[in-house]
């Protein structure tokens, strides 16, 4: 672990186990509701998003926790998660915002904006830690818990909204 990585082993350690958790919550979720979800068309994307959002989670805290790796090689690590985490279910969205099911604008921005938020402190927690500012750790503490929430978020949807 990076010395500044160190002072933050338990928030790492607690958050791999919620994002750890939420994940397989989110796994049940699908399993109990399978059929509903493939009926509706936005359903299996929203899901996806869910599971890319508790992954990147979980990858990061798994990442901050590696032994003596440099805060630049955690910084990389933490650009490329996010990186990823924001364009994969980005692509699930634009190609859900351009359908139109009867969901309000408002509702369509407020889901991009999630996994916005979920996604993009890493990217920049990670650029910083790259840049050598160890403020960079505390970006990516607000980006595991924004994808904790979002991840929260999708869980609600697929075991509580979906029976609407």
């Amino acid at each position: 672990m990076t010395p500044i990585a160190t002072d933050w082993s338990n928030f790492f350690v607690a958050e791999l186990g919620a994002s750890a958790a939420l994940t397989g919550f989110i796994v049940v979720a699908i399993s109990v509701n399978l059929s509903r979800i493939l009926a509706h068309a936005h359903l299996p994307g929203r899901a996806a998003e869910a599971l890319i959002s508790l992954a990147g989670a979980l990858v990061l805290t798994s990442l901050g926790l590696v032994p003596n790796q440099p805060a630049m090689l955690l910084g990389a690590e933490a650009l490329l998660v996010g990186l990823v985490a924001f364009a994969a279910p980005l692509r699930l969205q634009l190609r859900f915002v351009q359908t139109d099911i009867g969901v309000s604008r408002s509702r369509k921005v407020a889901r991009i904006l999630m996994g916005a938020a979920a996604s993009l402190p890493f990217a920049i927690g990670g650029i910083l830690l790259m840049c050598g500012w160890s403020s960079g750790i505390y970006w990516l503490a607000g980006g595991v818990i924004a994808s904790l929430v979002a991840g929260i978020w999708g869980v609600w949807i697929l075991l509580i909204e979906i029976l609407r």
